[in-house]
């Protein structure tokens, strides 16, 4: 793969966070991997170059379940991304993490089912081992994540510091009774795009990080919150992406310039 370093940092999210960069560049990428889900705006935050894609597409018209996942990925990788950052929408599975709280999530476990996840299938597409096995029992950077903790505290944002994530296929919700076995599970958020895309990221070496922004109850807490709307959902999460946006601005300017001294660098021994 051919490495552009037109930007060292990635984000994924919804529609409309490019707008706030400086000097923005759109640039579309092809993959080996087939098609993007949009062209990446590149700008500037501080002294970084960061590159944004919307994971839905700019008019959201991609279901989590088809979202090209490794094309996303592998397009941060080519324009040099050292780091990635995946903010998304989560649901709440425990009643102390409440809407329009932030979890900086640690564990994933992953629900989905179909979905291409992984890049090692391909000897011709990669430089290096053709099958390897990456370890995901801590998948998401460390550094990211003390930095990301650190930064919401500075700006009064209500923050979780762990959480696990349980990732659905989607589009649909989960039913009262899945919901429940998740929230018995005592597991955090729920949600429907953190995997495979944080582990595709940790697949080629780039360091992944999750911030969940949480914009409703999910259904499993029976009698004590309604089930989730997406009504519900757009209305929360609307009401907190001035907070989200500030989390990453500030956060990212932050961001060291110098060689990562975390182990996400070499997590694979693929050849870039």
């Amino acid at each position: 793969m051919e490495i552009l370093n037109q930007a060292d940092i990635g984000v994924f999210g919804g529609s409309g966070f490019y707008k706030f960069l400086a000097d923005i560049e759109e640039v579309k990428i092809t993959t080996p991997y087939g098609e993007t889900s949009d062209n990446v705006f590149i700008g500037t935050i501080g002294a970084h170059k960061v590159a944004f894609m919307p994971r839905h597409g700019r008019n959201h018209t991609i279901a989590p379940h088809q979202v090209n996942y490794r094309a996303n990925v592998w397009a941060m990788k080519h324009l040099g991304c050292k780091r990635v950052i995946s903010p998304c929408a989560a649901g709440s599975l425990q009643k102390e993490i409440q809407p329009g709280h932030f979890v900086i999530c640690d564990q994933f476990v992953d629900w989905t089912d179909g979905r291409k996840n992984t890049f090692f299938e391909n000897p011709f597409l990669l430089e290096g081992p053709c099958v390897q096995h990456p370890s995901p029992a801590d998948v998401y950077c460390p550094q990211l994540r003390k930095l990301a903790i650190e930064t919401a505290k500075t700006l009064n944002i209500p923050v979780h510091e762990t959480g696990t994530v349980v990732v659905i296929n989607g589009p649909r919700y989960s039913t009262k009774a899945e919901s429940a076995f998740f929230t018995r599970q005592g597991w955090g958020v729920i949600g429907m795009t953190s995997f495979p895309e944080n582990y595709l990221v940790k697949e080629l070496n780039m360091c992944p990080l999750n911030i969940a922004l949480i914009t409703d109850y999910d259904a499993g807490l029976v009698g004590d919150v309604p089930p989730v709307s997406h009504e519900e959902v757009l209305k929360v999460f609307n009401n907190n992406i001035e907070k989200l946006k500030a989390l990453l601005f500030k956060m990212i300017e932050q961001i060291p310039l110098e060689e990562r001294t975390c182990a996400c660098a070499h997590c694979t021994q693929l050849k870039f």
